[in-house]
């Protein structure tokens, strides 16, 4: 039975930022995950799953090696934000508003993610288990797993970066807070006629938002061509209406419902998920601690879900820094750093999209107005710096 320090269950993006942090304070460290990232090509298509990343996530990244490698592969800064619904009544942000020379990247998931594994040959001290999940957890002063391959570890404390459906947080028996939104979410990757790869946007609708994330552009017979992640909010009925359509199809449906803004498109592949929250009621318990989706899920709304985790793998560390046992009162520590602030973002994001997911009118102009007031708020400015973690 091989012995080590911390059992990191899930080896995606927090899960892998969150073992190298350990490593890097001489820690011995496994990771388990069920499917290693591919090797990057510059020609592959574009992951449906991309993140807005913040300014002090890249400091986080940057900090644990991993942003220069994911920095070669691809990623698309982008400079300007803007939200509406009427769009005459525009809240607008800017970098330049906070001295920036971003507002932050729009990054896919899998090249976070192998970017971080990249960096794993530099630490000996971490040791994988992939592909391997989870099969069960014997608990004791030190916890020992069983893994599905058969074989077992101790660690002293187990980390479960495991996503939604977390079996660290099942097997530690801590419950969650969870409701349903009754609404899916489509992603289509698309390319672009317009240039515009320095924004992102938002429009609400009563049936949900709709956004555009700018990707990388791709060089295509010489010219560069423009790509973009569309995300597209409604009910389930209407989410499996879109995804059973041709690309031609969708196209036109796309034209038809999204702002003029976007322009014409080319369809290139979609995926649907439904929108789910969740709380853990607690953080740690039994030697295990939680950290992103496996203590947290949030309306993607700002697409500020990896951000709170890349927050949760920083506040971790810091109160595990040093060399000896990690104790419970340092998980405690953790979890009245990082419970209230996951709740206000969580809560946050629902009330701005249940308030705008209706078609009332007095709260539809109520809300208008507020979005043009906004726009000439200094308040505007402090919601900006909350949100990109500055």
């Amino acid at each position: 039975m091989s012995r080590f320090d911390v059992a990191v269950i899930g080896g995606g993006m927090v899960g892998a930022a969150v073992a190298i942090g350990f490593a890097k304070q001489g820690r011995r460290v496994a990771v388990v995950e069920g499917l290693a990232p591919r090797p990057f090509s510059a020609e592959q298509a574009m992951d449906i799953r991309v993140s807005a990343i913040s300014e002090h996530s890249v400091s986080v990244l940057a900090s644990l090696g991993a942003w220069q490698n994911i920095a070669q592969m691809r990623v698309c800064p982008y400079r300007r934000l803007e939200t509406w619904e009427h769009p005459e009544c525009r809240t607008r942000f800017h970098s330049d508003a906070l001295n920036l020379e971003r507002l932050g990247y729009i990054v896919e998931n899998q090249v976070i993610q192998l970017g971080l594994w990249q960096q794993f040959e530099s630490w000996p001290e971490i040791e994988r288990f992939c592909p391997d999940t989870l099969d069960d957890i014997e608990f004791g002063e030190i916890n020992q797993l069983t893994l599905s391959s058969g074989a077992t570890l101790e660690a002293d404390l187990v980390v479960g970066a495991d996503g939604a459906n977390s079996k660290v947080r099942t097997l530690a028996g801590i419950g969650v807070t969870a409701w349903d939104y009754r609404q899916h979410c489509m992603l289509i990757n698309v390319e672009t006629e317009l240039a515009q790869q320095d924004i992102t946007w938002q429009q609400f609708t009563p049936s949900g938002p709709r956004s555009f994330l700018p990707l990388s552009s791709l060089e295509r017979n010489g010219h560069m061509v423009g790509q973009g992640s569309l995300v597209w909010y409604d009910s389930p009925k209407r989410i499996k209406q879109l995804s059973a359509m041709t690309p031609e199809q969708l196209r036109q449906e796309v034209l038809t419902h999204f702002p003029r803004e976007l322009g014409d498109i080319h369809v290139l592949q979609h995926g649907s998920f439904p929108l789910t929250r969740r709380h853990a009621q607690t953080y740690a318990k039994q030697r295990c601690v939680l950290v992103g989706d496996a203590a947290h899920t949030i309306n993607p709304l700002a697409g500020q879900g990896v951000n709170l985790g890349f927050k949760d793998v920083e506040a971790l560390l810091a109160v595990c820094e040093g060399k000896g046992v990690i104790s419970q009162p340092m998980l405690a520590k953790y979890q009245r750093q990082r419970r209230p602030d996951n709740l206000l973002m969580q809560t946050g994001m629902d009330v701005f999209y249940k308030g705008f997911s209706n078609d009332i009118a007095p709260l539809k102009l109520a809300r208008n107005a507020a979005l043009k007031l906004a726009e000439h708020s200094p308040l505007k400015t402090q919601v900006l710096k909350y949100a990109l973690g500055l």
